[in-house]
Protein backbone atom coordinates (compact mmCIF):
# COMPACT_ATOMS: atom_id res chain seq x y z
CA UNK A 1 0.00 0.00 0.00
CA UNK A 2 1.52 3.27 -0.84
CA UNK A 3 1.13 6.58 1.22
CA UNK A 4 -0.39 9.56 -0.54
CA UNK A 5 1.60 12.55 1.05
CA UNK A 6 0.65 16.32 0.37
CA UNK A 7 2.06 19.47 1.96
CA UNK A 8 0.79 18.81 5.64
CA UNK A 9 -0.76 15.67 5.84
CA UNK A 10 -0.21 11.83 5.12
CA UNK A 11 -2.74 9.33 3.93
CA UNK A 12 -2.87 6.13 4.19
CA UNK A 13 -5.22 5.92 1.12
CA UNK A 14 -6.54 7.81 -2.03
CA UNK A 15 -10.30 7.43 -0.34
CA UNK A 16 -8.97 8.93 3.12
CA UNK A 17 -7.66 11.76 1.02
CA UNK A 18 -10.81 12.31 -0.33
CA UNK A 19 -12.48 12.61 2.36
CA UNK A 20 -9.99 15.49 3.97
CA UNK A 21 -10.37 17.00 1.13
CA UNK A 22 -14.09 17.34 1.06
CA UNK A 23 -14.17 18.37 4.05
CA UNK A 24 -11.92 20.94 3.81
CA UNK A 25 -13.61 22.41 0.92
CA UNK A 26 -16.43 22.38 3.45
CA UNK A 27 -15.09 24.47 5.78
CA UNK A 28 -14.05 26.97 3.16
CA UNK A 29 -17.86 27.38 1.93
CA UNK A 30 -19.19 27.67 5.35
CA UNK A 31 -16.34 30.11 6.06
CA UNK A 32 -15.40 27.87 8.96
CA UNK A 33 -11.40 27.06 7.29
CA UNK A 34 -8.47 28.14 9.35
CA UNK A 35 -4.84 28.63 7.69
CA UNK A 36 -3.18 26.17 10.01
CA UNK A 37 0.07 28.32 9.58
CA UNK A 38 -1.27 31.21 11.15
CA UNK A 39 -1.72 28.79 14.80
CA UNK A 40 1.89 27.97 14.34
CA UNK A 41 2.67 31.89 15.51
CA UNK A 42 4.12 31.04 19.04
CA UNK A 43 2.40 32.40 22.62
CA UNK A 44 5.29 34.64 23.31
CA UNK A 45 5.29 36.10 20.27
CA UNK A 46 1.51 36.77 20.27
CA UNK A 47 0.81 37.22 23.68
CA UNK A 48 3.23 40.26 23.18
CA UNK A 49 1.95 41.86 20.33
CA UNK A 50 -1.73 41.73 22.37
CA UNK A 51 -0.59 43.40 24.93
CA UNK A 52 1.27 46.10 22.51
CA UNK A 53 -1.65 46.39 20.64
CA UNK A 54 -4.47 47.07 23.25
CA UNK A 55 -5.49 51.22 22.95
CA UNK A 56 -6.00 53.06 26.32
CA UNK A 57 -4.23 50.91 28.81
CA UNK A 58 -3.29 52.62 32.00
CA UNK A 59 0.13 52.45 33.38
CA UNK A 60 -0.84 49.95 36.12
CA UNK A 61 -2.82 47.57 34.09
CA UNK A 62 -0.49 47.78 31.31
CA UNK A 63 2.29 47.11 34.55
CA UNK A 64 0.10 44.03 35.53
CA UNK A 65 -0.26 42.65 32.18
CA UNK A 66 3.64 42.62 31.44
CA UNK A 67 3.99 41.03 34.84
CA UNK A 68 1.58 38.19 34.57
CA UNK A 69 2.89 37.07 31.00
CA UNK A 70 6.72 37.76 32.34
CA UNK A 71 5.89 35.72 36.00
CA UNK A 72 3.13 33.32 35.33
CA UNK A 73 2.67 32.57 31.60
CA UNK A 74 5.70 32.97 29.72
CA UNK A 75 7.39 30.14 31.42
CA UNK A 76 4.66 27.38 30.67
CA UNK A 77 3.73 28.75 27.42
CA UNK A 78 5.76 31.04 25.72
CA UNK A 79 7.66 28.28 22.93
CA UNK A 80 4.29 26.98 22.27
CA UNK A 81 2.21 27.79 19.42
CA UNK A 82 -1.10 28.80 19.45
CA UNK A 83 -2.58 26.08 18.09
CA UNK A 84 -0.85 23.30 20.40
CA UNK A 85 -2.16 25.03 23.54
CA UNK A 86 -5.27 22.80 24.97
CA UNK A 87 -7.87 22.55 27.71
CA UNK A 88 -5.47 20.13 29.29
CA UNK A 89 -2.41 22.01 29.15
CA UNK A 90 -4.33 25.11 30.90
CA UNK A 91 -6.07 22.96 34.01
CA UNK A 92 -2.24 21.83 34.49
CA UNK A 93 -0.65 25.10 34.28
CA UNK A 94 -3.44 26.57 36.68
CA UNK A 95 -3.08 23.69 39.37
CA UNK A 96 0.61 23.76 39.09
CA UNK A 97 0.51 27.21 39.99
CA UNK A 98 -1.98 27.50 42.93
CA UNK A 99 0.29 24.14 44.19
CA UNK A 100 3.13 26.29 44.08
CA UNK A 101 1.78 29.23 46.61
CA UNK A 102 0.78 31.46 43.92
CA UNK A 103 -1.59 33.35 45.58
CA UNK A 104 -5.69 32.45 44.18
CA UNK A 105 -5.99 36.22 43.23
CA UNK A 106 -2.85 36.46 40.81
CA UNK A 107 -3.57 33.27 39.19
CA UNK A 108 -7.21 34.52 38.76
CA UNK A 109 -5.93 37.43 36.94
CA UNK A 110 -3.36 35.95 34.90
CA UNK A 111 -6.42 33.15 33.66
CA UNK A 112 -8.54 36.04 32.84
CA UNK A 113 -5.68 37.40 30.93
CA UNK A 114 -4.65 34.35 28.83
CA UNK A 115 -8.70 33.52 28.08
CA UNK A 116 -8.46 37.07 26.75
CA UNK A 117 -5.38 36.40 24.76
CA UNK A 118 -7.16 33.53 23.34
CA UNK A 119 -10.25 35.43 22.51
CA UNK A 120 -8.78 37.21 20.12
CA UNK A 121 -6.78 34.24 19.12
CA UNK A 122 -10.10 33.06 17.73
CA UNK A 123 -11.42 36.43 16.58
CA UNK A 124 -7.73 36.24 14.29
CA UNK A 125 -8.54 33.06 12.94
CA UNK A 126 -5.43 31.16 14.55
CA UNK A 127 -7.79 28.46 16.68
CA UNK A 128 -11.41 27.31 16.52
CA UNK A 129 -12.18 27.65 19.92
CA UNK A 130 -10.65 29.67 23.10
CA UNK A 131 -9.17 26.51 25.55
CA UNK A 132 -9.97 28.13 28.28
CA UNK A 133 -12.48 26.36 29.58
CA UNK A 134 -12.09 26.36 33.09
CA UNK A 135 -15.31 27.22 35.37
CA UNK A 136 -14.96 30.24 37.64
CA UNK A 137 -10.84 30.22 37.31
CA UNK A 138 -10.73 33.59 36.31
CA UNK A 139 -13.29 34.65 39.41
CA UNK A 140 -11.20 36.43 42.18
CA UNK A 141 -11.99 35.12 45.36
CA UNK A 142 -10.07 36.75 48.17
CA UNK A 143 -10.00 35.05 51.66
CA UNK A 144 -10.19 37.70 54.45
CA UNK A 145 -6.51 39.15 55.32
CA UNK A 146 -5.29 38.89 58.75
CA UNK A 147 -4.69 41.78 61.06
CA UNK A 148 -2.57 42.30 63.50
CA UNK A 149 -3.04 44.12 66.67
CA UNK A 150 -1.13 47.01 68.03
CA UNK A 151 0.98 44.91 69.98
CA UNK A 152 1.59 42.36 67.09
CA UNK A 153 2.66 45.09 65.06
CA UNK A 154 5.77 45.77 67.06
CA UNK A 155 6.39 42.07 68.46
CA UNK A 156 7.08 41.90 64.43
CA UNK A 157 8.78 44.72 64.47
CA UNK A 158 11.11 43.86 66.84
CA UNK A 159 11.95 39.90 65.32
CA UNK A 160 13.19 41.59 62.40
CA UNK A 161 16.43 42.52 61.73
CA UNK A 162 17.26 46.51 63.35
CA UNK A 163 17.94 47.86 59.74
CA UNK A 164 14.37 46.85 58.90
CA UNK A 165 11.96 47.72 61.60
CA UNK A 166 11.00 50.95 60.67
CA UNK A 167 10.10 49.51 57.61
CA UNK A 168 7.77 46.96 59.14
CA UNK A 169 6.20 50.68 61.06
CA UNK A 170 6.29 52.85 58.19
CA UNK A 171 4.37 49.93 56.10
CA UNK A 172 2.01 50.10 58.99
CA UNK A 173 1.37 53.41 60.73
CA UNK A 174 1.88 55.69 57.22
CA UNK A 175 -0.05 52.96 54.68
CA UNK A 176 2.56 52.41 52.51
CA UNK A 177 3.24 49.69 50.03
CA UNK A 178 6.49 47.95 49.54
CA UNK A 179 7.06 50.04 46.10
CA UNK A 180 6.92 53.37 47.92
CA UNK A 181 9.34 52.12 51.05
CA UNK A 182 11.97 50.84 48.82
CA UNK A 183 12.01 54.08 46.42
CA UNK A 184 11.50 56.44 49.45
CA UNK A 185 14.62 59.00 49.38
CA UNK A 186 15.80 61.06 52.21
CA UNK A 187 14.67 64.43 50.66
CA UNK A 188 10.92 62.52 50.79
CA UNK A 189 11.12 62.93 54.57
CA UNK A 190 10.34 65.60 57.12
CA UNK A 191 11.58 64.92 60.65
CA UNK A 192 10.26 68.31 61.37
CA UNK A 193 6.75 68.19 60.63
CA UNK A 194 6.67 64.29 60.59
CA UNK A 195 5.17 63.79 56.85
CA UNK A 196 6.56 61.31 54.89
CA UNK A 197 5.96 62.89 51.05
CA UNK A 198 4.84 59.95 48.53
CA UNK A 199 3.60 58.89 45.17
CA UNK A 200 5.07 61.25 42.79
CA UNK A 201 2.93 62.90 40.43
CA UNK A 202 4.76 61.11 37.51
CA UNK A 203 5.97 57.57 37.27
CA UNK A 204 9.80 56.78 38.21
CA UNK A 205 11.78 53.88 36.75
CA UNK A 206 12.28 51.16 39.79
CA UNK A 207 13.85 48.59 38.50
CA UNK A 208 12.87 45.03 38.60
CA UNK A 209 10.05 46.98 41.48
CA UNK A 210 7.71 48.31 38.12
CA UNK A 211 7.42 51.91 38.55
CA UNK A 212 7.30 54.41 41.62
CA UNK A 213 3.09 54.80 41.47
CA UNK A 214 1.66 58.01 40.70
CA UNK A 215 -0.19 60.57 42.47
CA UNK A 216 -3.51 58.81 43.42
CA UNK A 217 -4.98 62.00 45.03
CA UNK A 218 -4.72 66.20 43.70
CA UNK A 219 -2.07 67.80 43.72
CA UNK A 220 1.55 67.72 43.26
CA UNK A 221 2.50 65.34 46.24
CA UNK A 222 0.54 63.65 49.22
CA UNK A 223 1.92 64.12 52.24
CA UNK A 224 1.38 60.82 55.06
CA UNK A 225 1.51 61.67 58.70
CA UNK A 226 3.28 59.70 61.17
CA UNK A 227 2.50 59.78 64.87
CA UNK A 228 4.56 61.44 66.75
CA UNK A 229 6.30 58.92 69.06
CA UNK A 230 7.88 57.57 65.79
CA UNK A 231 9.79 60.18 64.97
CA UNK A 232 12.74 59.52 67.17
CA UNK A 233 13.11 55.89 65.94
CA UNK A 234 13.04 57.25 62.22
CA UNK A 235 15.47 59.74 63.26
CA UNK A 236 18.03 56.76 64.73
CA UNK A 237 17.68 54.59 61.69
CA UNK A 238 17.76 57.88 59.18
CA UNK A 239 21.52 58.26 60.95
CA UNK A 240 22.58 54.78 60.78
CA UNK A 241 20.98 52.72 58.13
CA UNK A 242 19.89 55.42 55.66
CA UNK A 243 21.85 56.72 52.87
CA UNK A 244 23.22 60.11 53.69
CA UNK A 245 22.57 62.15 50.08
CA UNK A 246 20.16 64.02 49.75
CA UNK A 247 18.54 61.32 46.77
CA UNK A 248 20.06 58.38 49.20
CA UNK A 249 17.70 55.94 50.00
CA UNK A 250 15.75 55.44 53.78
CA UNK A 251 16.01 51.96 53.05
CA UNK A 252 18.99 49.90 51.85
CA UNK A 253 20.10 46.43 52.51
CA UNK A 254 23.43 45.61 54.84
CA UNK A 255 25.67 46.55 52.04
CA UNK A 256 23.75 49.10 50.60
CA UNK A 257 22.31 47.96 48.01
CA UNK A 258 18.54 48.44 46.60
CA UNK A 259 15.97 46.29 48.44
CA UNK A 260 14.68 43.96 46.20
CA UNK A 261 12.08 41.85 47.24
CA UNK A 262 13.50 38.43 45.86
CA UNK A 263 16.24 39.30 48.52
CA UNK A 264 13.76 40.55 51.43
CA UNK A 265 12.00 37.43 51.56
CA UNK A 266 14.43 35.55 53.44
CA UNK A 267 14.72 38.29 56.29
CA UNK A 268 10.61 38.48 56.42
CA UNK A 269 10.13 34.71 56.69
CA UNK A 270 12.91 35.09 59.52
CA UNK A 271 10.89 37.79 61.35
CA UNK A 272 7.69 35.84 61.09
CA UNK A 273 9.36 32.71 62.57
CA UNK A 274 10.82 34.78 65.48
CA UNK A 275 7.53 36.36 65.87
CA UNK A 276 5.54 33.43 65.99
CA UNK A 277 3.29 34.42 63.47
CA UNK A 278 2.27 32.89 60.00
CA UNK A 279 0.12 32.82 56.97
CA UNK A 280 1.25 36.80 57.08
CA UNK A 281 2.18 38.76 54.08
CA UNK A 282 4.11 42.00 53.75
CA UNK A 283 1.43 43.49 51.98
CA UNK A 284 -1.09 42.91 55.55
CA UNK A 285 0.93 45.52 57.15
CA UNK A 286 -0.92 48.21 55.34
CA UNK A 287 -4.38 46.33 55.44
CA UNK A 288 -4.09 46.50 59.35
CA UNK A 289 -2.58 49.52 59.34
CA UNK A 290 -5.67 51.03 57.27
CA UNK A 291 -7.99 48.92 59.77
CA UNK A 292 -6.33 50.34 62.88
CA UNK A 293 -7.04 54.07 61.37
CA UNK A 294 -10.72 53.14 60.49
CA UNK A 295 -11.08 51.72 64.28
CA UNK A 296 -9.64 55.62 65.82
CA UNK A 297 -12.75 57.02 64.14
CA UNK A 298 -10.45 58.19 60.89
CA UNK A 299 -13.56 59.48 57.77
CA UNK A 300 -13.80 58.39 54.21
CA UNK A 301 -12.03 61.08 53.44
CA UNK A 302 -9.56 60.63 55.74
CA UNK A 303 -9.22 56.65 54.70
CA UNK A 304 -8.83 57.90 51.03
CA UNK A 305 -6.26 60.43 51.52
CA UNK A 306 -4.30 58.14 53.84
CA UNK A 307 -4.12 55.39 51.55
CA UNK A 308 -3.59 57.53 48.03
CA UNK A 309 -7.36 55.92 46.70
CA UNK A 310 -8.93 58.41 44.19
CA UNK A 311 -12.38 56.31 44.27
CA UNK A 312 -14.45 55.22 47.60
CA UNK A 313 -14.18 51.22 46.87
CA UNK A 314 -11.42 50.45 49.29
CA UNK A 315 -11.67 53.14 51.93
CA UNK A 316 -15.26 51.88 52.67
CA UNK A 317 -14.56 48.55 52.99
CA UNK A 318 -12.12 49.73 55.81
CA UNK A 319 -14.76 51.96 57.22
CA UNK A 320 -17.41 49.14 57.28
CA UNK A 321 -15.05 46.84 59.03
CA UNK A 322 -14.73 49.54 61.87
CA UNK A 323 -18.78 49.99 61.86
CA UNK A 324 -18.80 46.17 62.21
CA UNK A 325 -17.07 46.11 64.74
CA UNK A 326 -18.07 48.96 66.81
CA UNK A 327 -21.33 47.44 66.39
CA UNK A 328 -20.00 44.20 67.61
CA UNK A 329 -18.80 46.23 70.84
CA UNK A 330 -22.07 48.05 71.77
CA UNK A 331 -23.61 44.11 71.54
CA UNK A 332 -21.43 42.65 73.74
CA UNK A 333 -21.50 46.31 75.93
CA UNK A 334 -25.18 45.34 75.61
CA UNK A 335 -24.63 41.39 76.75
CA UNK A 336 -22.70 42.53 79.84
CA UNK A 337 -25.30 45.49 80.56
CA UNK A 338 -28.37 42.53 80.41
CA UNK A 339 -26.18 40.09 82.73
CA UNK A 340 -25.80 42.69 85.15
CA UNK A 341 -29.39 43.84 85.51
CA UNK A 342 -30.84 40.30 85.56
CA UNK A 343 -28.82 39.48 88.53
CA UNK A 344 -29.69 42.76 90.42
CA UNK A 345 -33.56 41.56 89.66
CA UNK A 346 -33.29 37.98 89.13
CA UNK A 347 -37.73 37.77 89.06
CA UNK A 348 -37.63 40.02 86.30
CA UNK A 349 -40.52 42.77 88.46
CA UNK A 350 -38.11 46.00 87.48
CA UNK A 351 -38.81 46.59 91.16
Amino acid sequence: MTALTGRHNTFATKREAEIWLTKKEAEIHAGDWLNPDLGKVSFKEYGTAWVEERPGLRPKTLQLYEGLLRIHLMPTFGNRAMSEIKEAHIRKWRKTLLDEGVGPVTVAKAYRLLKAIFNTAVEDGLIKSNPCKIKGAGKEDSPERPVLTMKQVFVLADSIEPRFRMLILLATFASLRWGELAALQRRNVDLEAGHDPRRRHHDRAQGRLGHHRPAQVGGGQALVSVPAMLLPPLREHMETYAEQTAAGHVFVGPKGARLRRANFTRVWTAALKNAGFSGFHFHDLRHTGNTLAAQSGATLRDLMTRMGHSTTRSALIYQHTAMERDRAIADALGRLAGEVLKKQDPDGSGT
